[in-house]
């Protein structure tokens, strides 16, 4: 699953920098408004410490983790939905994207400038919004012009669709974003079709200085003050640091690093997780001598939707699931210790797979 995340925010928030340090796809920062004018996709390993446990116990000549986009978009300013600045550009990119990461300067620095002449972090989350707002605010008219017209023919279906999209209208007007809309799943239909931008989940970063790394500062707590209703995430982190710590090739001097600043991760780490609970994935693992691998998949997914990922032919002509438990895997040692001791589990179409788990799938076609 090629899951991507935009990185979105206004110029000169560290965007880019943030994006150089997910990434070994350097995109070139630079102290202007556009300089990341196509979207720069890096490709990112999930960190994942189970994955060194099965290489540990099976020895294999591979190992794969599972990976994540992140596409860092063309800042964005004020007037984009009107196809100000790179607007047009912007709206396309960020159409395409699963999920927003949100970049925000928490940070004062007198050598970058700020679009807006001085910090403030709402203002920067207001611009971003209200340019999303106006282009899903024109999707969501148009498609009501369209909608009437046959409710008004008397076509039942189209008279509740109206209401669903009268609901995003009102909220969209009133300056919220449309994930605020409180509606039945089986009601998204109605716009599922628009590609809303702001029904995207969406995660905040407060980039922050050095000093601010540990306890935050005045500017993220008006961020989380502002986004404490919308059920979403504040990471905080220094996107210059990150960027050094990305640098570092040896585990132990990484670790020695981010110890001189107190902290037992990276803030990207932290991102990449943040992301991947966001959009509801799992792992589970495929663990061989050839190969040991992570495959990430939505929560929920059953056994044959699970093995499609590897293969569709694998969904296809599912027959059954053989299963065992990271736990007892690493209690027995050895995929037959595991066979012999009763450990793996024989599941059928209906199985709802776990995090976690360590999967062989039998297959005709």
């Amino acid at each position: 699953m090629a899951l991507q995340c935009g990185i979105v925010g206004l110029p000169n928030v560290g965007k880019s920098t943030l994006f150089n340090a997910l990434s070994s796809a350097k995109a070139e920062a630079a102290n202007f408004p556009f300089c990341t004018i196509e979207p720069n996709v890096g490709v990112v390993t999930v960190p994942d410490k189970r994955l060194q446990i099965l290489e540990e116990l099976v020895n294999p000549h591979r190992v794969l983790p599972t990976v994540i986009e992140f596409v860092d978009i063309a800042g964005l300013v004020k007037g984009a939905s009107k196809g100000e600045g790179l607007g047009n550009k912007f709206l396309a990119n960020i159409r395409e994207v699963d999920a927003v990461i949100h970049v925000i300067r928490c940070f004062d620095d007198e050598n970058i400038v700020h679009v807006a002449g001085g910090v403030d972090p709402i203002f920067d989350k207001e611009v971003i919004d209200t340019e999303l707002q106006l282009k899903d605010l024109e999707s969501v008219q148009k498609k009501i012009q369209k909608t009437e017209k046959v409710a008004k023919a008397g076509d039942a279906k189209a008279r509740k669709e109206l209401e669903t999209l009268l609901l995003f209208r009102d909220a969209l007007t009133e300056g919220k974003n449309a994930r605020s809309v409180d509606v039945e799943k089986e009601d998204l239909l109605a716009v599922s079709d628009l590609h809303l931008l702001t029904i995207k989940p969406v995660i905040y970063v407060a980039n922050v200085d050095e000093e601010s790394l540990q306890t935050g500062n005045k500017y993220v707590d008006k961020l989380k003050e502002e986004v404490k209703d919308e059920n979403a995430e504040v990471i905080i982190l220094c996107a210059a640091i990150e960027e050094q710590i990305a640098e570092f090739e040896d585990p132990e001097e990484k670790e020695m690093f981010l110890g001189e600043y107190g902290l037992e991760e990276s803030g990207l780490n932290k991102l990449i997780y943040g992301a991947y609970s966001l959009l509801n994935l799992i792992t589970y693992f495929t663990a061989g001598v050839q190969e040991v691998r992570a495959w990430t998949i939505k929560k929920g997914w059953k056994a044959p939707a699970a093995a499609g990922v590897i293969h569709t032919d694998f969904e296809r002509g599912f027959i059954k699931a053989e299963v065992i438990k990271l736990a007892e895997y690493q209690k027995f040692k050895t995929e037959a210790a595991c066979r012999e001791n009763g450990k793996i589990a024989i599941e059928g179409k209906e199985y709802v797979v776990q995090d976690g788990d360590i999967m062989h799938f039998r297959f005709n076609v």
